[in-house]
């Protein structure tokens, strides 16, 4: 296939991503589930699921598999890239530090339960043919397994918690510290089944150890060096187009090398957009990036991830029965063992199902995780099947239960945030 005949393509790939991605994900938002929600439910109606299934001709000649399949694959993975660093722009590290001994509580349970749960559906699914790789012993799939059940929609949940006014807040601090404090552990776990997996014990070593020295680095000199740009930016009232370049090189830059140490891009650019000065720069940074990478990159990873899925897999009743014990692991593993741990913790009934509910969403991070896992042949593509309906499951009840148990507090605080925002401009105004 020439360029030419590539880029055509790729732009009508991306007329029709776009398009379907705003549709679904308006009707979302209509029956009271964010963006995301509507975006993963977007990739899977475009692939062999439903139009595929539908109309197999059409879905192949859209998505055509080979080089305009990795070309969809790279952009969306720019699109994450640049997503993860805006999370990090916006996550406050002092919140882990007000709620350190129950986020550390919740965090456990949402680890260790899962592991339990996930090693005990194990011994069920790896007697299943064609669900792990061929060369998958137990120990990995138990593993991976458990991981796919601990991971948390942290991208999901940071938004949820901002857009309800909750940051800041008893709620909002415990969640956001335990989320992040779960996905840090489960891509641990990821990377030593992965170096188990390759028979190589310098994978995770690399993996452990370099990440954490990257987080060091980056987070002391880093965040120094970095202090240059946001005092510029305070000195000319906003950033430049050449400061945005250095930033954006930056993220490539980052991504790269954390990719590299085996860790994956999206937490290079989470611990640099932690590791941005605050105040005016991040304020221009997130206005800038926002908009673009939201509306336009985020949505070409839902999709891709979709084009993966395919249902049709799940094709027995056995299949839909172990599909069904996954999922009701997955929320036993989250939700109910989070809420728990939080109530141990003496937190009020209200505010632990909240976490617990939060907690148990999958979205974005699951999706991640499971591409990583199909992509190295870890799993089979009707077990990623299972799993993607696992993450969309968990990721539409989230919202539900939250406004259910939560929902009429958080308006009242959205709306004295709100307020107590407006008041210096306010005062600004009259000023002038």
């Amino acid at each position: 296939m020439q360029s030419t005949e590539l880029a055509i393509r790729f732009m009508l790939q991306l007329a029709i991503i776009l398009g379907v991605c705003r549709l679904v994900g308006f009707l979302a938002r209509k029956i009271g589930q964010p963006q995301v929600v509507g975006e993963m439910i977007a990739g899977v109606v475009l692939g062999p699921t439903l139009l595929g299934l539908v109309s197999p001709g059409l879905e192949q000649q859209i998505f055509t598999k080979g080089v305009s399949m990795s070309i969809l694959y790279a952009s969306s993975q720019v699109g994450l890239l640049l997503y993860m660093f805006l999370i990090g722009l916006e996550f406050d590290t002092n919140l882990i530090r007000q709620r350190l001994r129950s986020a550390i509580s919740v965090s456990l349970a949402g680890i260790l339960t899962p592991l339990v749960l996930g090693s005990l559906l194990t011994l069920m699914l790896i007697r299943q043919p064609n669900l792990f790789g061929r060369s998958v012993g137990l120990a990995e799939a138990m593993l991976f397994l458990g991981a796919g059940i601990a991971i948390t929609a942290f991208p999901m949940l940071a938004r949820i918690i901002f857009e309800r006014g909750l940051a800041g807040t008893s709620l909002g601090t415990l969640a956001l510290a335990a989320g992040s404090t779960d996905d840090a552990i489960s891509w641990c776990i990821l990377a030593v089944v992965l170096a188990i997996f390759k028979q190589n014990a310098s994978i995770a070593l690399m993996a452990v150890v370099g990440g954490a020295l990257y987080a060091i680095v980056i987070l002391t000199i880093g965040r120094s060096l970095l202090s240059i740009l946001g005092k510029q930016a305070e000195r000319l009232g906003g950033i430049t187009g050449p400061m945005l370049a250095i930033v954006l090189m930056l993220i490539m830059f980052c991504g790269w090398l954390t990719d590299t140490i085996g860790i994956y891009a999206i937490f290079g650019g989470f611990i640099l957009g932690v590791a941005m000065p605050r105040g005016l720069f991040a304020g221009y940074l997130k206005r800038t990036l926002e908009p673009l990478v939201t509306n336009f990159m985020l949505p070409l990873f839902f999709v891709y991830s979709g084009l993966n899925t395919s249902l049709n897999l799940i094709n027995s009743w056995l299949l839909w029965g172990l599909a069904t014990l996954i999922l009701i692991a997955a929320i036993f593993g989250k939700g109910v063992a989070c809420w728990l741990a939080a109530l141990l913790n003496k937190e009020p009934q209200r505010e632990a199902l909240a976490i617990g509910s939060l907690m148990n969403a999958r979205g974005l991070m699951e999706l991640i995780l499971l591409n990583i896992g199909l992509q190295q042949g870890v799993i089979s593509q009707t077990l990623f099947s299972m799993l993607v309906l696992m993450a969309i499951v968990t990721t539409l009840i989230a919202s539900p239960i939250f406004e259910l148990v939560y929902g009429r507090q958080t308006t009242w605080a959205k709306v004295e945030k709100d307020v107590t925002e407006m008041k210096p401009a306010v005062a600004a105004e009259i000023e002038a």
